[in-house]
């Protein structure tokens, strides 16, 4: 389970988190959703490490985060980051088994495992072709999708996710959050994923967490937080919100045309 406890976070005077509370249980992905600076990529930052947090506690089953070194909080949890800090030179196989840093020995020799789980991760995000190839030569969705399978070598039983369908298309981000959607619920992971898109986040999230202003503002099913009334208030802006005929998901649809002519 991850839990995240009144994280307070701030960047010079300004409060960039304040008072923060999240669960996210075995199998489950919550996920982040929020206006342009509400704070969303800085609490996958926090989470993950990377950003400097005031006040608050996170902790991996039971485990706190902030007293464990580097390399055993990175067996805990892996991050797919909104930046693709990537090295370009490096192939895609070899962007991937940097994955396995965290269980290299000391001599950083990979080994056979290592290898095998490297292949299963470009398996399962479609790139086994373009193993050979560099990063630098990538798209930048194919370079996406090479840091979801650098993070999933880790093997980790939390995945932090930071807008990973940025720079996707249609079909490769169903594809990439169908593979999020089915690793959570065979694998158990806890996944905490940023999203703009609120009907991705209405279909593939168990619960969604609203940030406005740096607080949560709601958190429950995508039918409970994503209603008209909410998103009215938080966005400034009327929208229609509809069953999908499927799925059962909210459908969000901005009423862009208001005011109009013709």
């Amino acid at each position: 389970m991850l839990e995240i406890e009144t994280l307070r976070v701030t960047y010079g005077r300004r409060l960039a988190l304040d008072g923060v509370s999240l669960t996210v249980r075995p199998g489950e992905i919550v996920g982040l959703i929020g206006p342009n600076g509400a704070g969303k990529s800085t609490l996958i930052r926090a989470v993950s490490g990377v950003q400097p947090i005031q006040s608050g506690r996170v902790r991996v089953f039971g485990q706190d985060l902030s007293i464990l070194p580097v390399r055993e909080r990175a067996r805990l949890l892996a991050v797919v980051p909104q930046a693709r800090n990537l090295p370009p030179a490096f192939t895609v196989y070899e962007s991937a088994l940097i994955g396995r840093t965290p269980y290299l020995g000391w001599l950083g020799q990979a080994g056979t495992a290592d290898h095998e789980s490297a292949r299963q991760a470009l398996e399962r995000t479609q790139l086994q072709e373009l193993s050979s190839r560099r990063v630098g030569e990538l798209s930048g969705g194919e370079q996406q999708r090479v840091l979801l399978a650098r993070a999933l070598t880790q093997e980790t039983p939390v995945l932090l996710l930071d807008e990973p369908t940025t720079h996707l298309d249609l079909q490769h981000q169903s594809r990439l959050l169908n593979l999020v959607r089915s690793l959570a619920s065979e694998h158990q992971l806890c996944v905490l994923m940023a999203l703009h898109d609120l009907n991705l986040a209405g279909l593939y999230a168990d619960q969604v967490a609203l940030l406005v202003e740096g607080r949560l503002l709601a958190c429950g099913s995508p039918d409970v937080v994503l209603t008209e009334k909410t998103l009215g208030e938080v966005y400034h802006i009327p929208v229609h919100v509809m069953t999908h005929p499927d799925y059962g998901s909210p459908l969000i649809l901005p009423d862009g045309r208001e005011g109009l002519i013709g």
